[in-house]
């Protein structure tokens, strides 16, 4: 009897081990893993939508940074009639390296219809 108590026991040790070594892989693979680039852009939009109440229209920059990512996104503020009237915004919105929001800010405002004027040396 005490051949099969220790033979249950390290059964159920070595089970236990097994589940532990387990759980440190997953925990391994969740901290190593960073999100694609196209989920780095979903995060963003809904981040930034629950934020402002204002959906994402696009995404019109995108780039990496030292501390994560910065990106430029379009939102329409107010609809107008015609559509070509309507108010939109541009959003500099910066992320850290796992694609959480840490900031973001408008950088201007126009009506859908106007192209931006050439300026030397960007914005």
């Amino acid at each position: 009897m005490s051949n099969t108590k220790n033979t249950e026991g390290s059964q159920g040790s070595q089970e236990t081990q097994d589940s532990q070594e387990s759980h440190k892989k997953t925990d391994n693979t969740r901290t190593t893993k960073r999100p694609s680039p196209m989920e780095l852009l979903r995060r963003a939009r809904g981040q930034l939508a629950e934020l402002t109440g204002m959906e994402a229209e696009s995404v019109s920059s995108f780039e990496q940074t030292e501390e994560g990512w910065a990106l430029e996104v379009e939102v329409l503020e107010l609809e107008r009639v015609p559509d070509t009237m309507s108010l939109m915004a541009s959003y500099q919105v910066e992320l850290d390296p796992d694609g959480e929001l840490t900031g973001y800010r408008r950088v201007r405002r126009y009506e859908r219809g106007r192209a931006d004027a050439h300026r030397p040396g960007g914005r």
